[in-house]
């Protein structure tokens, strides 16, 4: 069974499109206008081996980060269904040159999310917490835990990389079907 999620999304600002495959080859078309985006939910698709298709259009890149961010969000918590069987914790540290970054989650049902990053005021376009806000919004809408932290680094673009390639990296291992669980939920209160 390939556990995959589709969302379609339209409102006055924006217009999304999403099908996400977690049971993927880690291939991508991403086109959300927002170019430094597509870079990183590519770099979190390609290691995370999710595969991720997505087209979004909208009027400024604050809506267009904040809606797939909830889209994708949606697409992974669909994708989990019941979340029987899944490792459901994990974590990766990336390093990128200079950079480091540490991303932790739990996908045990409960969004929240701690992100502490530091970036210079816009990184490659895009304006610097809007990274913040997405991690954020893309942890309540999939019923996740997701604390992440840029450890070190001087580039902007490489911290911002190394963060969404952790983020990949944990997802990964975070779906994973734990063969010693079998179908049980992965949670002592059943």
């Amino acid at each position: 069974m390939v556990r995959k999620g589709s969302v379609s999304y339209e409102t006055s600002e924006t217009s999304i499109n999403l099908e996400l495959v977690i049971d993927g080859r880690g291939k991508f078309e991403v086109d959300t206008s927002v170019r430094f985006l597509d870079h990183l939910l590519s770099q979190m698709a390609f290691h995370g081996v999710f595969d991720l298709k997505l087209k979004a259009t909208g009027d400024y890149s604050h809506h267009v980060v904040e809606d797939v961010a909830i889209c994708l969000g949606k697409a992974l918590s669909q994708a989990l269904g019941e979340r029987k069987g899944i490792k459901r914790m994990a974590s990766s540290i990336v390093p990128m040159d200079e950079a480091l970054s540490l991303v932790a989650i739990d996908i045990g049902g409960r969004g929240y999310a701690v992100v502490e990053t530091s970036f210079p005021e816009r990184i490659e376009g895009l304006e610097e917490d809007l990274i913040r806000h997405f991690l954020e919004t893309f942890a309540l809408h999939g019923q996740l835990n997701l604390q992440a932290f840029t450890l070190r680094g001087k580039s902007g673009h490489h911290k911002a990389e190394s963060l969404f390639k952790a983020l990949g990296k944990a997802l990964r291992e975070a779906v994973e079907i734990d063969p010693r669980r079998g179908d049980q939920p992965s949670s002592t209160k059943g």
